[in-house]
């Protein structure tokens, strides 16, 4: 996002809104809360955010070391909304995670040492340029299973530090599992989005925000002019809440961004805006409704 002009808006003909049966001048707005899994103090921050917060849904990352705490944190709220953070990369480098198929199975999807890509520029176009959509196919079925197992609903799958999967043909098969599972998908790029338009699935009509792309100084007060100039039709930022306590600062880096984004998610002040902006926040059950019927019509 161009943070120094501010969202831009589509036309309302194109809205993806309308799609869900609201207005074209409705403004709605989905915080989804990435990377619930990754280690306790984002689990915990992740389920204030959505349960005491602003925060609408999250997406649960099951390769990560805190995923089964946060698949217990879920089977005990069955009322917060999540879906899949499909996972490809391995986030830290002294904790490295492992895919769910063997890995004799899915070698396009490991480096020369076998094991999954670093989420850097590099390691992202390694993956990309030698992933396999079988193998992709494979590993994200597993990770899709998983929930299922656990006796969990999921309403979307998105991506972990790939955006839109990265190529046109892993968001392809990406829908298609969508399809069979009954789910959603987050797309927010262009031109993938138009496509989904045209197709009758409702995606975010603009401008989308990943909190890592914000200042932290400041933080609060961006965010809370981001509100009152949410543009009309469907939104979504992407945020990544955490408690920022010592044990996050030993293992993350981004610590920092992730204790600013809990911080105004949970505050008076996020919520005394949305009142008075009349913004709508909302989750991807609605959105999973009208892509499950849309997809099972193609």
């Amino acid at each position: 996002m161009d943070e120094s002009t501010g969202p831009t808006a589509v036309t309302s003909a194109e809205q993806s809104s309308e799609l869900l049966g609201h207005p074209p001048d409705v403004r709605l707005l989905i915080v989804n809360c990435d990377d619930f899994g990754m280690y306790p103090a984002i689990n915990a921050a992740v389920i204030e955010s959505v349960e005491e917060g602003i925060a609408s849904s999250c997406s649960l990352m099951v390769l990560s070391p805190a995923a089964k705490q946060a698949v217990d944190l879920l089977i005990r709220r069955p009322q917060v909304p999540f879906g899949i953070h499909l996972t490809l990369v391995s986030y830290f480098p002294s904790l490295p995670w492992e895919p769910l198929t063997d890995r004799e199975r899915v070698p396009s999807l490991l480096d020369p040492a076998g094991a999954l890509f670093p989420p850097t520029p590099a390691g992202r176009t390694a993956l990309l340029d030698q992933a396999r959509p079988d193998e992709v196919a494979l590993e994200f079925r597993a990770q899709i299973d998983v929930v299922a197992d656990a006796g969990l609903t999921p309403t979307h799958l998105d991506f972990h530090c790939l955006a839109d999967g990265g190529r046109d043909d892993i968001l392809d098969l990406t829908v298609e599992l969508a399809s069979e599972y009954g789910l959603a998908v987050r797309v927010w790029l262009e031109p993938a989005r138009r496509s989904m338009r045209q197709r009758g699935l409702p995606v975010t009509d603009n401008d989308f925000l990943d909190s890592f792309s914000l200042d932290i100084e400041g933080k609060a007060a961006r965010y809370a002019q981001l509100l009152r100039d949410l543009p009309a039709g469907l939104n979504e930022w992407a945020v990544h809440p955490s408690l920022g306590d010592e044990e996050s600062r030993a293992v993350d880096g981004g610590w920092l961004v992730r204790r600013t984004d809990y911080e105004f998610l949970t505050s008076p002040q996020a919520r005394e805006v949305l009142q008075q902006e009349d913004i709508r926040v909302i989750d991807y059950r609605t959105i999973q409704h009208v892509w499950s019927q849309g997809t099972n019509l193609r």
